[in-house]
Formats: C-alpha cells, structure tokens, sequence
C-alpha cells in the first residue's frame, strides 16, 4: 500500500495547485473573461472528432513505448454536453520474451476512456477513467492492462496563457505493480499567428510514485518515485499541428536502466504530425 504520508503529501500538492489555478483565474479580472453558458441546444447536441498523426517516438509518461522507433496513432471522440468518450491506439514495441525485465511481446496499444467536463467560471474540471488496453501482450510479468482515475482542472491565468493540473490513480498499475499515483501540471502559452503558423509552446510536469517492489524495479529503478518532463513548440495549420519536443526524466541510468534496448528513458527529441477532423 502507498505510504499515508507520501499520499497526503500528493494530495497536499494537487490542492495547492488545485487552488493556484482555479484561483488565479477567477482573480484575474483584466481581461474581464467570464464566458456565458452554452444555448441549451448546443449542451444538447452530439459532436465528433477524428484524429491521425505520425511520431518519430512515443513516449509515455518519460518512457519510450517504442523502443525510439516512428509510429502510427488515432483516435475518435464524441461528446454530448459535459459528457465525452472515445478510444485511441497506437503503435508500440515492447519488445519479445524472454528480455529480463522488459520484453512483454505487444505491438499495440489501445485505450478506452470516458468522463465528464464541467466548468466552473473560467475553470474548467475533467473527470474521468481511462483503461489502458494492450491486445496480444505476452504478459509474462504481470497483466499489463489496467485502469486509472484522473481529475484535473485548467484555466487561463492570462488571455493566452493557460494551465492546468491533473492527478491520475490506479488501483493496481500496468504490470501488476500496485497502487501508482501520477500528477502532471502542463502550461502552455499562444502566440499571434505567424505567416499560415499559430505557434504554441507548452510543457508539462510529472511525478509517479508507487510503493510496490515491482513498480519500484520497472519504472524507477529503485525508487520510490521518479520525474519526468517536456517541452516543445507547436505549430498548427488549419487542421494539422506540427509538434517539435524534448522529453526527459531523472531516473538513474545505473545498469544502463534507461538506454536499454525498450522502454528508454533518458533524454530525447520527438517531432509528432497530427491531423484533428472536423
């Protein structure tokens, strides 16, 4: 079980921040931003969306998914109200049995997700559960299927500024490695459109940490908890965003835990192209 202290102190954290974003917000009176609420015909209506993009890496929470090799990656979206669901895959390569300690066999990942997105004055909130799915996976370490819960919020500090705050938790993670939490704080600022270019850079912050034996060996090299972060700049065209990023984390490369061959964790530039429809 995760430690009551290092629990409270994460919680403490998402507080804090909870009510630095939230508060920050509706303080800021300068640009007089209190958006009116949707017609009722519009918070009852169905909308789609399609997404399709290309990276040259994909990374997860620090750690390449696929061993620093391009894949493909799509999803779809429907909403209804505050309401949303959809499902995304992707390419992945985890390598094949019998790699000690890594080596799970699986070449896609699919994910199922749904919850609900209220607002409160320029706060806007995001419930929802998130089940990460790994079809033909090996599995020889441990399920590698699981669930998570998230509740976030975000909102804009100044016109073009915006944050945001999410806290994930799973009751049993990735692996069979125990109760994990996750808590990511991103920013991201808008620039005023260049040439066809509406550029953006953003970045996040992450923290896990897990009390299991099994996580501690798997993801953090014998910690308890471990960072990771990026930053980028994007680039968007009408439909499509160009997406240049560098990822890092602090996890101890001893053993070379980190530049192995899957599941790489150390520093890395991605470039990503994505196409949203409509």
């Amino acid at each position: 079980m995760i430690d009551s202290r290092k629990l409270a102190a994460v919680c403490g954290a998402a507080s804090v921040a909870l009510f630095a974003v939230t508060g920050a917000a509706v303080a800021d009176g300068e640009e007089g931003y209190n958006p009116p609420p949707p017609p009722p015909e519009a918070a009852r209506k169905f909308t789609y969306s399609f997404n399709l993009a290309g990276t040259s890496d994909y990374i997860f929470r620090g750690y390449s998914q696929s061993e620093r090799d391009p894949v493909v990656q799509g999803g779809a979206d429907i909403t209804y109200g505050i309401f949303y669901a959809g499902g995304w895959a992707s390419g992945i390569n985890f390598g094949s049995p019998p790699v000690t300690g890594a080596g799970e066999d699986a070449r896609v990942e699919i994910d199922w997700y749904g919850g609900v997105t209220p607002t409160w004055g320029p706060a806007s909130f995001d419930f929802g559960v998130i089940y990460y799915t790994y079809p033909g996976a090996a599995d020889f370490l441990g399920n590698l299927d699981y669930v998570e819960l998230k509740a976030g919020v975000s909102g804009n500090i100044h016109k073009e500024l915006t944050t945001g705050l999410t806290l994930y938790w799973s009751p049993e993670y990735t692996g069979e490695t125990g109760s994990v939490f996750t808590l990511e704080g991103s920013a991201g600022y808008a620039f005023h459109k260049v040439w066809v270019f509406a550029p953006t850079i953003s970045g996040v912050l992450g923290y896990q940490t897990g009390n299991n034996v099994a996580w501690k060996a798997l993801f953090a090299n014998g910690s308890s908890s471990y960072l990771y972060w990026n930053a980028g700049l994007e680039l968007g065209v009408e439909a499509l965003t160009f997406d240049f990023r560098y990822w890092d984390t602090n996890v101890s490369n001893t053993g070379g835990f980190c530049t192995g061959a899957v599941f790489q964790c150390d520093s890395a530039f991605v470039f990503t192209t994505k196409v949203a429809l409509p």
